[in-house]
């Protein structure tokens, strides 16, 4: 009688040990398996996430290094610096770049939420900045600012709940909802598009940017201090 009883809570603690890593296994898939759909409409951690974007405002700026001519061409560098969403003087991205010319392109890509989707009924908006260029030179050769499909670094503490895989999953895969008007107002987006804003640059000045609650990014010239 012991020895049936023994033979059978080993056979429990050994049907448990199997079923952990398949438990983990069948978690794993089910997150990979999931589309951006799913995880726009079911996922509970996103959508507070999203309900809980407060305005933004100043979100980082830009300012002239140095400006000099070689074999007639003028060559400007620029330092670009993005803040953090909770403190403006906080360097969450500091880089430099040397484009030909005068006149800088900054080229991001922006996410609307329509009322509906955040907390106070008010349109919020995410955005990426994409590319840094020249007037002379292409857009599609311009300096990558941050990789499409990557997490920008200004919002990894919003989705900070949100398991990796769905992390991944989301920016990757939202911009590819740009050209699906049903499903954007399905899932409360009112628009995905990309902004371009460009000025000439001249040194002794800061280029502030700022984007306000429907997308709109802009840079706002203060003298440097």
């Amino acid at each position: 009688m012991i020895k049936t009883t023994i033979r059978f809570l080993f056979g429990i603690v050994f049907v448990a040990i199997l079923a952990i890593p398949t438990f983990y296994l069948g978690r794993g898939f089910f997150l990979g398996a999931k589309t951006i759909s799913q995880l726009l409409t079911e996922n509970k951690e996103l959508k507070q996430a999203i309900t809980s974007l407060t305005a933004e405002d100043q979100i980082g700026y830009a300012k002239v290094i140095s400006q000099q001519t070689e074999d007639g061409n003028l060559f400007t560098t620029i330092k670009f610096v993005e803040t953090a969403r909770d403190n403006k003087l906080e360097k969450i991205v500091e880089k430099e770049y040397t484009v030909q010319g005068d006149v800088v392109h900054f080229d991001a890509l922006i996410v609307k939420f329509s009322a509906k989707m955040v907390l106070d009924g008010k349109e919020k908006s995410l955005y990426l900045w994409r590319r840094i260029y020249g007037e002379k030179t292409a857009p599609g050769e311009g300096f990558v600012m941050e990789q499409q499909g990557g997490e920008p670094k200004r919002y990894g503490d919003m989705l900070a709940k949100l398991h990796i895989k769905e992390r991944k999953l989301f920016w990757e895969n939202i911009w590819s909802l740009a050209n699906d008007g049903e499903r954007l107002k399905e899932y409360g987006i009112t628009a995905i598009y990309g902004n371009v804003i460009y000025s000439q640059v001249k040194p002794g000045l800061i280029y502030v940017f700022k984007i306000n609650a429907t997308g709109q990014v802009w840079p706002e010239v203060v003298p440097e201090i």
